[in-house]
This record gives C-alpha cells, structure tokens and sequence, in this order.
C-alpha cells in the first residue's frame, strides 16, 4: 500500500529529485515547486515560479546537497534548499523547454537536456555554458557517468542512444534503435507501429552499465567498453512505454515506470554482474564475444533474454508514471512515484 504525499502541489508533479541527506524536490506544472524532508509526508518548502512555464526537472547537487537546481522552462535556476524562496541565480542557457538535469559527482559541471535536441553543459563555476551537444530531435534524458567526470549518455525522440566525452562535440558512439529492431526482426522492418523512442536512461553505480527505457516498452540493457559501448540485454515488462528507468545505488537493480501504470523492480545482476562483480568497482575491459557493432545488434542468446528475466516486485501503481527516484526513510528503502495528479506515492521497497 502506497503513501501518499500531499499538499506541495495544486497541479501534477512532473519530476522528482532526492539528495543524499533525505531532502525530497519535486517539480510541476505552472510553476509549483516543493521541497519534503522525507519523514513525515508534508513539504518543508514550497516556491510558486512565474505560471507560464513548468519546472520540468530538478536536480540536488552531490557535493553540496543543500544546492537544488531546477528546470523551469527553458531557463535554469539555483536555490538554496535550506530556505527555499526566489532563485539564488537564473541562468539562460537552453533555447528550448529543459527536460532533464544532471550534475556531474564532483559537483563541477551540469547537462541541461532540452526539446531542440540539445544538450548544454555548464561550468557551475564560471556559470556559463562551456559545450553544446546535440540529438536531432527532442532530447529526453542525459546522465553523468560516476568515476567519468567528462563522460555522459543521452537519448532522444530520434531513438538514438549516445555516448560523449567532453573534449570532443561529437559523440564517440551512437546506437539506433529502430535500426537495431529491424535488424534484430527483418520481418517487421518497415512495421514499427511502435517505434523506440527513447524517454529515459540511468548509470549504475560503476558507471559502465547504463539502462534505457522506451516507448516500445522494452528495457535495454547497455555496456560500455571505452569508447563504444553494446547492448548486453534487452527485456519487457510495460505493456505501453517505458517512461522512467532508475538504477538504485551501489546495485544491479533497476527501477523502471511506464505509461501501462505500473512500477517494476528488476535484478540484473546475474546478467551484467557476470561481467562484473561489484557495482562499485570500475570494469575491465570486456572480451567480446563477437565484434562490437556501432548498430548495437544482439547476439542470439541476448535477443532471448526479455522472454527470461522477469521482474522482482511488481507495484500496480494505476496512473501513468512521470517521474521515479529513491530515497532511504526511516532506514528502509522506498520508491517515489510521480504522475498526473497533485501528490506524490511512496512504495517501499525489498531489502537486498
């Protein structure tokens, strides 16, 4: 049976953000903002931005959790989460609606993805854009690699999947992945009545394991090996899209939200951990079994593995999910939900 969190917002909140010491960010629509400590359900801060935009993504800074950063529209805000009120500083350096934040581990660079298909990275020092990347359509997800402070991953609505270092403003890899379904199913080629495009993707703690989920409502699984990466496994559990992945920290288990309202818990560790024993540790270099592929194909046994692998909990949470993050309360590990309506639902979740 869920939690519920209520009365930080009047209208659906779209996002969600936990820092390491507890502190729960949650953005919505017209401008809402609220802050919840974790503990008791009620917000412990609550800012009204200008209506005509959206906060569309926040994002707690690692090294200094009580810095929040805060998508609201195209334009960047910081604040200070021990007294929330107007903006510490407002930045402009997305043209476009910002659909996603990350901030690099040392709390020195942050992404900035956004509906132009661009990515803008910013030097928190100096306050300014220091490169600009790009998807040819809108940009969905972005995220840091940990222990790679100039590596991050992205995807899009143009279904592809992107690996960047920072010294270069071209990707190293990318991965296509329509073109890797009609690959993987020549009879369906030309057919895709439910393309893959690509909504969300997380980094597992060793930063060489990163999910993406997809509106095909398939998972896939990806490895990097260093400067490519390829897919390790892909597997199936949303009847609809797949609008949120989540990999919880310092394991192989991965969260994952669709628009079939459903929230599912997976253990990937037999899989990827078999190629790497602990989440914490950097990988060696893989000996591939079959050449790597800039497509991203998959080998036989990998193409099998959505009809293998089976979720660990499955929460049937009923409403389309915008936005998931994990949080520790009270010394167990729980789930948040954000969806259409106005509160937040909080799951628990089993122990390792």
């Amino acid at each position: 049976m869920a939690a519920r969190w209520a009365g930080g917002h009047c209208g659906a909140v779209l996002c969600l953000g936990a820092s390491r010491e507890g502190l729960v960010a949650s953005g919505g629509e017209r401008g809402e903002l609220a802050l919840w400590d974790g503990g008791g359900g009620s917000p412990v801060g609550r800012l009204r931005l200008p209506p005509e935009a959206d906060v569309g993504a926040v994002a707690f800074c690692p090294r200094c959790p009580s810095r929040l950063y805060a998508a609201h529209g195209a334009a960047l805000l910081v604040l200070d989460a021990r007294a929330l009120a107007e903006p510490v500083e407002r930045l402009q350096v997305n043209e476009e609606e910002i659909n996603c934040l990350a901030v690099d581990e040392a709390g020195g660079c942050l992404a900035a993805a956004d509906d132009s298909g661009a990515i803008k990275v910013v030097d928190l020092a100096s306050k300014k854009a220091c490169r600009a990347l790009r998807h040819s359509n809108i940009c969905s997800s972005v995220a840091f690699r940990p222990q790679r402070p100039q590596s991050l991953v992205s995807c899009g609505l143009d279904m592809q999947v992107m690996l960047w270092n920072l010294q270069k403003a071209r990707p190293l890899w990318t991965t296509n992945l329509q073109e890797c379904e009609a690959e993987d199913n020549p009879q369906a080629a030309g057919q895709l009545f439910n393309p893959p495009l690509a909504h969300s993707l997380s980094v597992a703690s060793c930063g060489n394991i990163f999910g993406c989920g997809a509106q095909d409502g398939k998972v896939r699984i990806f490895r990097v090996t260093g400067v490519k990466f390829e897919r390790e496994l892909e597997f199936k559990g949303h009847s609809l899209g797949v609008s949120q992945v989540l990999f919880m920290p310092e394991t192989y288990w991965l969260l994952t939200g669709g628009n079939d309202g459903k929230v599912l818990l997976w253990d990937v560790s037999g899989d990827v951990g078999k190629q790497q024993k602990s989440p914490a540790k950097s990988l060696h270099r893989r000996k591939a079994q079959a050449p790597a592929r800039k497509d991203g194909k998959l080998n036989k046994a990998a193409s099998n593995d959505h009809a293998r692998i089976l979720p660990k909990l499955t929460i049937e949470h009923g409403e389309k999910v915008n936005w998931l993050t994990c949080t520790e309360i009270k010394g167990s590990r729980r789930v948040l939900v954000a969806d259409q309506s106005s509160s937040i639902s909080v799951y628990p979740l089993p122990e390792s």
